[in-house]
């Protein structure tokens, strides 16, 4: 199963570091959060990801090329006359990935983001987060739990006093109502860890579209969107102060959401 990255904003609330590169590739302990995302699924055995690029979408695919080299052992031998033959790889320590990096436009909402990657998907589920927030929600667990009630679409639910998308859930965990940033009110929020049917395409019109409004409320209104109550860790990274908190967590070795040996 593929997932989707939505990592082409601006993050416009964290700009001593996005004025140089996208949200997605600030740092936390010297490696970018879109990276510490990446390895929560493939701890998983997830490890297929299409990055949905847009501001500075260069900047994230340079990183990839460059992650290969600064990760392997290699000779360089210039007195080769044919070029192929001056780098040998001799090891390489990169994880497994395959990983897909799309422009997908500057100004793209996030529905019209997910929309531009679908010849990438092909007609089949997929899982879909956001590219600035990191969890330790069991995404295993998660994605049987997608599979087992048949509906379009799971979302991971957190109750946190964030403004984020509020959710209106009932006693059989199927979202009743959706709404986008209204109010802090400690409500069960949108945290990402989303899995999708391939049905979603058709819920999206285009460029404009922002997934969490019409599309996510439509499927709450026809009874297609189930979320799964997360009780554990989850952390957004929007402002300087809560990158510092994360930065502080790896310091000490208290970061919830490895599961990886560092």
């Amino acid at each position: 199963m593929k997932v989707v990255l939505l990592a082409g904003g601006r993050g416009t609330r964290i700009t001593e570091e996005s004025q140089f590169k996208p949200k997605p590739m600030v740092e936390i302990g010297g490696k970018p959060i879109l990276w510490h995302i990446m390895k929560e699924y493939s701890y998983y055995g997830f490890n297929d990801f299409i990055v949905c690029a847009g501001y500075k979408q260069h900047v994230i695919k340079e990183w990839f090329a460059d992650y290969f080299l600064h990760n392997s052992d290699i000779t360089f031998d210039f007195t080769k006359e044919i070029q192929e033959e001056r780098m040998t790889v001799h090891d390489q320590h990169c994880e497994p990935w395959k990983v897909t990096v799309v422009d997908t436009g500057l100004d793209t909402m996030t529905g019209g983001r997910i929309k531009r990657v679908q010849r990438y998907i092909g007609n089949e589920p997929f899982m879909m987060t956001y590219g600035d927030g990191v969890c330790d929600v069991d995404i295993g667990d998660l994605v049987e739990y997608h599979k087992q009630h048949g509906k379009i679409a799971t979302l991971t639910a957190v109750k946190l006093k964030q403004e984020k998308g509020v959710l209106d859930i009932d006693g059989n965990n199927a979202v009743k109502a959706f709404r986008e940033k209204r109010a802090v009110d400690g409500a069960l929020i949108n945290a990402g860890y989303m899995v999708l049917q391939p049905e979603i395409f058709d819920y999206i019109e285009g460029d404009h579209t922002v997934f969490e409004n019409d599309p996510l409320d439509r499927l709450a209104r026809e009874g297609k969107l189930m979320s799964y109550r997360h009780e554990g860790f989850w952390q957004c990274m929007d402002t300087t102060r809560e990158k510092n908190e994360l930065e502080k967590m790896l310091k000490f070795k208290r970061a919830p959401w490895i599961k990886w040996e560092y």
